[in-house]
């Protein structure tokens, strides 16, 4: 810690809560904590919308990076947001410019140079009061699926990891400690059964296995496998099962000692005790289906499902490099489709483009972080099976001017995603694009313009984490906003993540693949739960 605080007594307090260490802040010293408790205020960062800087902020952040590069600073992204202190309403700091550098590699004394000359090109652009941080921050890319029906399944969170909903766990078959998550299903044409699978490039083609050079698959080519779930999405979700079964034991075992200590009925006993003398043999019914379910699953996963050769759904159909887009947008292109083996998919159960809300998510926890404003419980509605269908494109308008209502009452574009890692969050989308740069072990890979995603609230406090590559980003109705592409933080996180935004994305499928498609809808109005 003193590596910092000896020159910037405030490195470690200014983003507390993210664990992203600060080497220097220009302007006002941020709020800190001054009573007898000694906690730090922790930090919530929060989207920028409808900013003057808007129209012009992609060629002011352009001559930023630049102007960095030609100073030898070693960025790896450059973020717009403001910044508040948890459970408050309005941001102590309404925009910072947080640019985070490789570790280690920028001393206090070059951060004050470089923060002085983006502080110029600011004021020049008529922004003087905007300020700017220099963080230590890393930019990261991280047999027949099972039946899945929720609504009717007495386990759907421990069957989801095998089975074909999204957000899908992947790796590939030759390196499966390599994982990411599959994003959208699509139809490859009218004509014919086939069906692919979006992720990312980079989950298809490890880049620490793979050349970045892309490839298209031929038909005299040996397929390049993937399997679902990989090796530790697989051991991860086998294990929970298990850990739920004794749980469950655990569980049966207290309701027996309640039923125990109540002892039989007597005449005139507390009312309360009569409803729990005959609701808990109901509960102990209940959880022992659950664990005859549970173990049934892993007999299933046993016998079927152990081996990598077991899970393999498909194969890379084509990955295209990744790379910043030559227009003007300068989106980050990392995108693959994965062919599915047509027989090794359950069609009559198959759910196409839905998430599974209900890992991490309950209805009422949906309720109040997608719906937090009275003005817009009329517009709820939540999936009877805890699957959101996804249909329509979140516009490039929709991101800079949302229409949503955030916690604290502010217009917001909020987001949910299924993941592998994390399972199912929600975030909020900043109105301001971010800049990322990318490094190989030599050399500058790429530098590319992002969709940021930030955290919903100390609640909530993580949208993704590395595993996550690949996961689509829906809005609270379903709307596709963006493909997930990796993240910023420190290197053991991710605090800020990033997509390359969907209604671009689809136009780079389409180039190459013309007659593809979503997967067709599968879910009716009548399948929403809505309010009044």
């Amino acid at each position: 810690m003193v590596r910092l605080t000896c020159k910037y007594p405030n490195a470690y307090t200014d983003f507390y809560g993210s664990g992203t260490p600060c080497i220097f802040k220009t302007g006002p010293e941020w709020p800190t904590r001054r009573d007898f408790d000694g906690y730090a205020f922790i930090r919530e960062v929060r989207p920028i919308y409808r900013h003057p800087i808007g129209d012009s902020w992609v060629a002011i952040g352009t001559n930023i990076y630049q102007t960095l590069d030609s100073l030898h600073v070693q960025w790896t992204c450059i973020n717009p947001v403001a910044y508040a202190n948890e459970g408050e309403a309005k941001p102590f700091c309404p925009f910072v410019i947080s640019i985070g550098v490789k570790p280690h590699s920028l001393l206090y004394d070059a951060a004050v140079v470089a923060a002085e000359t983006v502080q110029k090109i600011l004021a020049d652009a008529g922004f003087p009061t905007i300020e700017v941080a220099f963080v230590e921050s890393v930019v990261s890319r991280s047999a027949k699926p099972l039946p899945f029906d929720p609504l009717h399944d007495i386990i759907p969170e421990l069957r989801k990891p095998f089975t074909t909903a999204l957000g899908l766990p992947i790796a590939t078959h030759k390196h499966p400690k390599f994982e990411g998550t599959g994003a959208l299903y699509f139809r490859l044409d009218d004509e014919t059964k086939r069906v692919v699978l979006l992720t990312c490039a980079h989950v298809a083609r490890p880049l620490s296995v793979y050349q970045n050079t892309g490839m298209t698959m031929k038909r005299d080519e040996a397929p390049e496998n993937i399997i679902a779930p990989g090796e530790r999405g697989y051991s991860t979700a086998v294990e929970a099962v298990k850990r739920k079964i004794q749980d469950n034991l655990r569980y049966i075992d207290y309701c027996k000692w309640i039923l125990n200590t109540l002892g039989d009925p007597v005449e005139g006993e507390d009312s309360a005790v009569t409803r729990q003398r005959k609701s808990t043999p109901l509960t102990v019914k209940v959880t022992l289906e659950k664990n005859k379910q549970a173990n049934n699953l892993v007999d299933e996963l046993a016998k079927h499902h152990t081996t990598p050769d077991q899970r393999v759904i498909g194969h890379v159909l084509h990955s295209d490099p990744i790379q910043a887009s030559t227009d003007s947008y300068r989106f980050t292109n990392d995108w693959a489709l994965i062919e599915l083996n047509t027989d090794q998919i359950d069609w009559s159960s198959f759910k196409g483009n839905r998430i599974y809300l209900g890992s991490n998510l309950s209805l009422p926890d949906f309720y109040t972080t997608m719906f937090p404003q009275p003005a817009e419980y009329a517009e709820f509605r939540y999936p009877i099976d805890d699957l959101l269908q996804a249909h329509g494109v979140v516009q490039e308008d929709e991101i800079r001017n949302p229409r949503h209502l955030d916690i604290h009452n502010e217009k917001c574009l909020l987001v949910v995603k299924n993941g592998m890692k994390t399972g199912t969050t929600v975030g909020r989308v900043n109105g301001l694009y971010s800049f990322t740069r990318f490094y190989t072990d030599h050399d500058i890979q790429h530098t590319s313009i992002e969709v940021s995603v930030l955290r919903y609230s100390d609640k909530y406090p993580r949208f993704s984490d590395k595993g996550d590559s690949g996961s689509i980003v829906l809005t609270r109705d379903g709307r596709i906003v963006g493909l997930l592409t990796g993240g910023a933080g420190p290197s053991d996180s991710i605090d800020i993540t990033y997509l390359t935004p969907y209604w671009w994305l689809e136009q780079q499928i389409k180039s190459k693949y013309p007659s593809c498609s979503l997967y067709d809808e599968v879910v009716q109005p009548a399948d929403y739960v809505t309010v009044g």
